[in-house]
């Protein structure tokens, strides 16, 4: 496998072998083989003298190539683990991050286990917010908005496979499917990407859906919308809670004040990054 091309005619090769020709950074070759064999890793490693058929390794051959040309490893192999699950992914989706943990992690400090808040997930995607959510605060009902019909059906696919029947598949732009209704939490992970930014030339970036990171100029267009727009979905007492770049903290904290929003707050990921913000709407803005 010196060459990322499939060969016409193949000798054995084993796991140990494909794992060294594949020539890409770990633990990148070992996740790809994993998933071709459908074995966990401590069989892997086991078994490095294993021989691979030829369908095998024609198929990592396939698997090597299209990640050494930069094609996401969640996408090479269709999921992503997020607070501790498995999440179906494909390229309609942004791929689930561990930053989005920390959104999970104060949602989950405001509500405790035995809530029966009404949550609302603007920009779902993989359904990755919106089912955890369901799953760790089981009594809640979390209605999961998206405009992609492609990632309502993976959003659904993955509350199904993951038995959150508390989530609620809705499709249209931000708070159209949802008028007239009020929810006890607003969460998003919504796009934050300024156009031109050369970050969507870099990485895992440029293989995901660009509608999903890019919000105009300034990156904020699909903020300035959710945040302006929350208090007419939130009850007394309801908080907001938006997921953004690493230098938006400050625009997020002006519009979260301009929208009369209490007790605003940023919070910062492990690597210190101002990653989430949020507010409260209180009793007298009601």
């Amino acid at each position: 496998m010196n060459a990322p091309h499939e060969p016409h005619s193949l000798g054995p090769t084993t796991v140990a072998a494909a794992l060294r020709d594949a020539g890409l950074a770990p633990p990148d070759g070992r996740i790809l083989l994993q998933h071709v064999l459908g074995v966990p890793h401590a069989q892997l490693g086991a078994h490095p003298q294993r021989v691979l058929t030829d369908c095998e390794w024609r198929a990592f051959a396939r698997l090597v190539q299209r990640r050494r040309a930069g094609e996401p490893i969640a996408y090479l192999i269709g999921e992503r683990e997020f607070y501790g699950r498995r999440f179906r992914v494909t390229d309609a989706v942004l791929i689930p991050r561990p930053e989005t943990e920390l959104l999970i992690d104060l949602a989950l400090e405001r509500y405790p286990e035995s809530s029966t808040a009404r949550i609302l997930d603007l920009g779902t995607g993989s359904g990755n917010i919106a089912v955890t959510l369901a799953l760790e605060r089981p009594r809640t009902v979390v209605a999961a908005v998206d405009c992609s019909p492609a990632a309502l059906a993976l959003a659904g696919s993955n509350a199904r496979e993951l038995g959150a029947l508390n989530v609620r598949l809705l499709e249209g732009d931000w708070y159209a499917p949802v008028a007239g209704m009020r929810f006890d939490l607003i969460v998003s992970n919504p796009p934050y990407v300024a156009a031109g930014d050369p970050h969507l030339g870099q990485g895992d970036v440029r293989f995901e859906p660009r509608a999903a990171l890019n919000a105009g100029a300034d990156g904020l267009d699909a903020l300035r919308a959710i945040v302006a727009a929350a208090p007419r979905y939130l009850d007394a007492g309801g908080w907001l809670i938006v997921e953004h770049g690493y230098d938006q903290g400050a625009a997020c904290a002006r519009l979260l004040r301009a929208a009369r929003l209490a007790d605003v707050f940023l919070a910062r990921d492990l690597a210190g990054s101002a990653r989430v913000s949020g507010g409260r709407k209180d009793a007298a803005g009601a």
